[in-house]
């Protein structure tokens, strides 16, 4: 049989109905990547997003109704609690320069997706939110110290991020580079010192996993693949496949994954999200190469086409800018297909920011 899952959107609000007919008799069992993207109607009214996925007949009891859920809601009330948590993490205190610069680019707002998620997906497996509130303040750090080394001028050169002159403009390179430094340190002071009710090991196996989402095999690979392969005309889809799961992709994955972890999370319920992770990573990326050809920089807050400019490989660039469009889709059907397996109500926040991923406007 064929399960039709039809996600509607009414007020902020995801309905799920399950529509099943049936397939040619030799269809026994489906391969993994057999989602297909999903497609948004327009229309006046509040959007219909239709998700059609084939899945083996033994997997289409796992499919629940999920229940109405606000997401802007969710996302607003998370935001302000992450917002308090990074505010008191990096209070204003001496040396005043090197702590307003971490706190301008850590406060500059931001849809806080990475902690937001990190989150979640505690809450998915049953933990409570206070347990992977110091690993989501730390991948926040980790995030943003990414983005104030990445607008430098030895790497990307920019001057504007979230709609704010970026760090090195405010403070000067030297500051901005030392802002980096603190920000990156003080994530892995604050997830091994103010975690609480979780026991040691899992803050160990969460501060591993943030670890190798930064270093030279995960954030720092990413980055450096990049800048070597600037101007090549010989990159391929597997080597800007490398560079984004490394430098996007694998942030989100320690994210999602040290949420788990903290939230008590089996081994089993830890992989699912993992996979889930690794697909929004490479849609966050991928969406982003998007717009970046397609908005202006008034509506990134950042500035558009730089990407062009620095004559990089994207995935507009190699795949065409349809195909990565269907490629997006794919990714969030995949991302989709990992979450079946949870309760529907506490998997409905993971549901929400795989969709807001993939049809962000910035």
């Amino acid at each position: 049989m064929t399960l039709l899952s039809f996600l509607s959107i009414k007020d902020n609000s995801l309905y799920l109905q399950n529509i099943f007919t049936n397939l040619p008799k030799n269809s026994t069992k489906c391969p993994r990547r057999t989602c297909l993207p999903l497609r948004i109607h327009a229309s006046s009214s509040p959007p219909q997003i239709i998700l059609q996925q084939l899945l083996p007949e033994s997997n289409l009891v796992r499919f629940a109704p999920l229940k109405a859920f606000n997401f802007n809601t969710y996302m607003t009330e998370k935001a302000k609690i992450v917002n308090k948590a990074l505010e008191e993490a990096v209070p204003l205190q001496e040396p005043l320069k090197i702590h307003e610069a971490m706190r301008y680019s850590l406060l500059a707002g931001g849809k806080r997706v990475r902690p937001v998620l990190c989150l979640a997906s505690c809450e998915l497996v049953g933990g409570m939110e206070v347990c992977a509130m110091a690993m989501a303040s730390a991948v926040e750090m980790v995030h943003t110290m990414s983005l104030i080394h990445d607008d430098l001028p030895c790497m990307d050169n920019d001057d504007l991020r979230r709609g704010k002159p970026t760090n090195h403009k405010v403070y000067g390179e030297e500051t901005a580079v030392l802002a980096g430094d603190a920000l990156l340190s003080l994530a892995f002071e604050h997830l091994a010192t103010r975690t609480v009710g979780v026991g040691p090991g899992r803050v160990v196996q969460a501060i591993g996993e943030l670890g190798s989402a930064v270093g030279s095999l995960g954030l720092v690979a990413g980055q450096i693949v990049d800048l070597c392969s600037e101007g090549k005309k010989d990159v391929d889809l597997s080597q800007l496949e490398y560079i984004h799961i490394h430098k996007t992709a694998k942030l989100l994955e320690a994210a999602v994954v040290g949420g788990a972890v903290l939230g008590g999370g089996n081994s089993g319920e830890v992989e699912r999200v993992r996979k889930y992770a690794r697909c929004i990573g490479l849609l966050f990326q991928v969406v982003d190469d998007i717009l970046d050809v397609t908005k202006s920089s008034e509506e990134l807050g950042k500035t558009a086409g730089k990407d062009l400019l620095r004559d990089k490989a994207t995935y507009p660039k190699l795949m065409g800018l349809e195909r990565a469009k269907e490629f997006a889709g794919e990714l969030l059907g995949n991302a989709v297909d990992e979450l079946a397996y949870f309760d529907a109500g506490k998997a409905a926040p993971l549901y929400h920011l795989a969709h807001y991923i993939a049809y962000r406007q910035n």
